[in-house]
């Protein structure tokens, strides 16, 4: 991604500061606090500035990651050795093949998937 290229702090620190106002409804200056108290120092107007031009893009990625499954889905199942020991491995996908939920399971048990 181009998207943090020629910026003075690294892209974790500019994805932190988003995300902390994004989920928590910090305010500005104290996010900045928060990162002054881990050892990087950002003014309030810059953490501002990042969460107007990225934003966006932090939606974008949390709507990709929080989708409503399908009505249809599929288990797939499948005999593996774990450690040495044969277990089974469930996998539930919608229709679109997002992966909704992993299950590892000793006994044969399709019920557990569900």
């Amino acid at each position: 991604m181009g998207y943090f290229k020629g910026k003075q702090f690294k892209k974790d620190i500019i994805l932190v500061a988003v995300g902390y106002y994004c989920r928590f409804s910090l305010s500005y200056r104290d996010i900045s606090e928060i990162l002054k108290e881990r050892g990087v120092s950002v003014h309030p107007t810059t953490i501002m500035r990042w969460v107007h031009e990225y934003g966006h893009l932090i939606y974008h990625i949390w709507k990709q990651k929080n989708k409503t499954a399908h009505q249809t889905w599929y288990v797939d199942e499948t005999y593996i050795k774990v450690k040495g020991e044969w277990c089974y491995l469930y996998r539930a996908i919608d229709g679109e093949g997002h992966t909704l939920v992993v299950l590892q399971s000793l006994k044969k048990n399709r019920m557990v998937a569900k």
